[in-house]
């Protein structure tokens, strides 16, 4: 019997190579999306290569969305063996130009569309006595970045209640992996959303606002493939007792090296001289 993987953000990116990458290996893999209308691409390669790969309609935001999605695969595939919290979206624009409501919609995403989905799916892997549930989380996780607050902030949610979760599932057989990309030649930057108030002129932080973007620019030229993200997740599920932190990217490795490594107020000095 094949394994069953869900997955969530399929549409592009991490989700996608995950996606195919996991059926590719012989996981029945379910690859869920907001908008299918964005599934073309994927469904045309799973028939290509007649992969064991279904898309569903899912918006982590929407309750009633996951209850759906997920009484669908336990119809019809009878079980959920693993879980992969993809989906998420990066909020640019320093704390002071941001609404309140702009950080609620992308903890909402980031952060309570990962609790939604994996409240629902905990019990069906607790019965099995079996599960693996991996959060992709970020660098961003560890590291604190000028000009994306909001989104390092539902990172640093996302590891701590991963931690978390690690001791509370253990008993029961369930797994739960952390893995943080660095940056990821993926369209995440092109998607991001700027928040209104950074986007006008007039802000005290549009030169620092201007530079991120600029470095943003820079770094994608030097990005790691998100196919590096999808083996990664591969080998993590071929692996008997999994770390629970992956790094996947040279940038994000060198920074978090370099923050374990120097005091606080050195690390401060590189960042300011590297990034602000």
């Amino acid at each position: 019997m094949l394994q069953v993987a869900l997955i969530t953000g399929c549409s592009s990116g991490i989700g996608y190579e995950t996606a195919l990458m996991l059926a590719r290996n012989g996981y029945h893999t379910i690859a869920t999306m907001r908008n299918l209308k964005k599934s073309n691409s994927l469904l045309k390669t799973s028939e290509e290569e007649n992969l064991p790969l279904k898309v569903l309609e899912l918006d982590v935001n929407d309750v009633t969305s996951i209850e759906r999605a997920i009484s669908q695969v336990k119809n019809e595939a009878k079980r959920i063996d693993i879980l992969i919290n993809n989906a998420g979206y990066g909020l640019v624009g320093f704390f002071e130009d941001l609404s309140l409501d702009e950080i609620r919609n992308q903890f909402e995403t980031n952060f309570f569309g990962v609790l939604n989905i994996t409240k629902k799916v905990i019990p069906i892997m607790r019965s099995q006595k079996s599960g693996t549930i991996i959060n992709i989380s970020s660098g961003a996780g560890q590291v604190g970045f000028p000009g994306i607050s909001a989104y390092v902030s539902t990172k640093f949610a996302v590891e701590g209640f991963s931690e978390s979760l690690t001791y509370e599932l253990s008993p029961f057989g369930i797994k739960v992996i952390i893995i943080e990309p660095g940056v990821i030649r993926t369209n995440f930057f092109n998607n991001c959303t700027i928040s209104e108030q950074s986007a006008k002129n007039g802000s005290p932080y549009s030169p620092s606002l201007d530079k991120l973007q600029n470095d943003i620019d820079m770094m994608q030229e030097h990005a790691t493939s998100p196919t590096e993200v999808a083996k990664m997740i591969l080998q993590v599920l071929k692996t008997d007792e999994p770390k629970q932190r992956y790094i996947v990217g040279n940038d994000v490795a060198m920074i978090l090296e370099a923050k374990k490594n120097l005091s606080d107020i050195e690390f401060k000095k590189m960042m300011m001289q590297n990034i602000i």
